[in-house]
């Protein structure tokens, strides 16, 4: 059951790289609903293995994306330590709203985080508790006959904030398409983000170890360049 709901990249001893489907948790507490830490625990039961899996990075729930997690505490810690370091290199290609100001470029923001309403914001650098947030970006495609303007846009992470792209796209004037939170409150097309590209070094051997996974969302398809 749980394993046709999410596509499986590669797997080894030490991790598992899956595809994780917009509209499903990274890992959630709400009582009935399904996520990817779940899924992949069910997965392995069914396989007879030990149940365990890592948790190593998120996705917000409306992205589509590659994710990797950890088959045992070890690589589980290793693969940490890589993504605390800056050793994961994590590309995502966006579908934003109106028109660029720019068509290529590094954003740096401080954003805050209110837990309390799941939301981030714009902060200036001087407020203690605003994290630097970093990403570089291209345009890709402008289609203007989409009503906003539409683009697509590739963004490469330099830090791990909550609901960075969204925020910073959005602070930008840009936000991104189907995001009703940071962008439209109205509308019902898809989420305008897919966590394109993943690569890190193998816990164990040190391998690079680098994936790719076009886009599936609807939103995606009136691009002609991804």
């Amino acid at each position: 059951m749980g394993a046709a709901m999410f596509r499986i990249l590669y797997e080894d001893a030490d991790l598992i790289v899956c595809v994780k489907p917009a509209g499903t948790a990274t890992q959630t507490r709400r009582a009935g609903q399904q996520d990817m830490v779940s899924l992949l625990r069910n997965y392995r039961h069914q396989k007879g293995e030990e149940p365990y899996i890592g948790l190593v990075h998120r996705l917000d729930q409306p992205v589509e994306g590659i994710l990797v997690f950890g088959k045992h505490t070890k690589s589980t810690a290793a693969l940490a330590r890589q993504l605390t370091k800056g050793m994961f290199s994590k590309v995502y290609l966006a579908v934003t709203e109106g028109n660029m100001p720019q068509q290529e470029g590094k954003r740096t923001d401080y954003i805050k985080k209110d837990a309390h309403d799941n939301r981030s914001e714009i902060v200036p650098a001087s407020d203690a508790k605003g994290k630097k947030a970093e990403l570089y970006y291209r345009v890709l495609e402008t289609d203007q006959k989409q009503d906003p303007v539409k683009n697509l846009v590739k963004i490469q992470l330099l830090t791990g904030r909550h609901h960075q792209i969204r925020v910073q796209m959005a602070h930008f004037g840009t936000p991104l398409a189907g995001d009703r939170k940071y962008g439209r409150p109205q509308g019902d097309q898809a989420f305008g983000l897919c966590a394109c590209e993943l690569a890190f070094r193998h816990p164990a051997t040190g391998k690079e170890m680098a994936f790719a996974i076009t886009p599936s969302q609807a939103v995606f398809k009136i691009f002609h360049t991804y």
